[in-house]
């Protein structure tokens, strides 16, 4: 049977709990196998800012960071899981990639 490789992304860690949340309910309720939530590593953007445009006063800086966090779920790739999966609500700030291998 074939494995459904999904992957969530988002800025909000709180945002991707819930998707995975709602991916393993799925999964229990059919009966079907599952691995996850599994959390991947959070990539960390950090960027510094002159807090003045010009060269005058002192040299401070502005420090800025976006975390993006990923989870991973697999499930078993019965197909009233995966379209059971398909339906569920996603927010914007939510990436899903899916995969079947």
């Amino acid at each position: 049977m074939p494995v459904a490789r999904i992957k969530i992304i988002s800025r909000s860690a709180k945002d991707v709990g819930s998707i995975a949340r709602m991916i393993v309910e799925i999964a229990k309720s059919l009966n079907v196998k599952f691995k996850g939530p599994i959390p991947l590593p959070t990539r960390r953007l950090k960027v510094a800012t002159r807090k003045t445009p010009a060269a005058d006063g002192s040299h401070t800086f502005d420090h800025w960071e976006m975390r993006i966090h990923k989870w991973m779920v697999e499930i078993d790739g019965s197909e009233q899981a995966l379209r059971q999966v398909m339906r569920i609500p996603v927010p914007d700030s939510v990436q899903i990639e899916m995969s079947l291998s």
